[in-house]
């Protein structure tokens, strides 16, 4: 399975949902403090685009001994329709400070030194070490994930219903259920199955290998779906 860290950093790197909070800095519902990029530096720390007027802006730079306390909440959706769709969300805790002079007109970066960091997703719920999440890697499908599911989703799904026959003696409990792609990684594709009005459950398909990129990824979907027919 991926490793914590890699999860964590994937999800920093990732366009899923973020929020900036700064305790005790107040904000209007409007004006939460949602990073308009952010990036992870060779430290391990946290690089997130704001623009120049924003509260976190002025809280960070008027901050004295540069211990303003700040956390990172980042949210996973799934791109796809289906139950429960929230995947997972992380927690960069941190302090933060101003970098002038990094960014463009009418925007300023700013800097998260990582502290702590904790994941809580499909694969359960794990703290990560800045060290770890310093040293781990984004997943090389993650910038593409969306889309493939939602492919997935729309153009395969008799191909995703044949999953079911590699499910075991599960498969045999009553009709068909519903199939959905909820997520993909390196290692593998994850399905939610479901039935209307009935329970749901999740069954994950690994690769024959871990896929460094979408000609792997071709050839390893294949062959699941090739085994799932025999």
């Amino acid at each position: 399975m991926p490793s914590a860290a890699e999860r964590t950093r994937t999800l920093v790197q990732s366009t899923c949902s973020a929020v900036l909070l700064i305790p005790g800095l107040e904000t209007a519902g409007s004006d939460q403090l949602m990073p308009l990029s952010r990036t992870v530096g060779p430290d391990g720390d946290l690089f997130l685009e704001f623009p120049a007027d924003s509260p976190a802006v002025r809280a960070a730079t008027h901050a004295q001994d540069d211990e303003l306390a700040a956390v990172l909440e980042i949210t996973d959706v799934a791109p796809v329709s289906v139950p429960h769709r929230i995947r997972g969300r992380a927690r960069v805790c941190g302090w933060l400070t101003s970098v002038p002079g990094m960014a463009g007109p009418g925007r300023m970066l700013l800097r998260l030194e990582t502290g702590e960091a904790h994941v809580e997703d499909l694969w359960g719920a794990e703290a990560v070490e800045p060290e770890e999440l310093r040293d781990a890697a984004a997943d090389p499908l993650a910038a593409h994930e969306a889309e493939l599911l939602q492919h997935l989703h729309a153009a395969h799904g008799e191909r995703l219903g044949t999953l079911c026959e590699l499910l075991g003696d599960r498969s045999a409990a009553g009709s068909r259920p519903s199939v959905v792609p909820v997520a993909l990684d390196r290692l593998g594709l994850r399905v939610r199955f479901f039935e209307r009005n009935g329970p749901c459950f999740d069954a994950r398909f690994e690769f024959p290998e871990p896929v460094r990129d979408m000609t792997e990824l071709r050839h390893a979907m294949r062959t699941l779906f090739d085994a799932a027919a025999h």
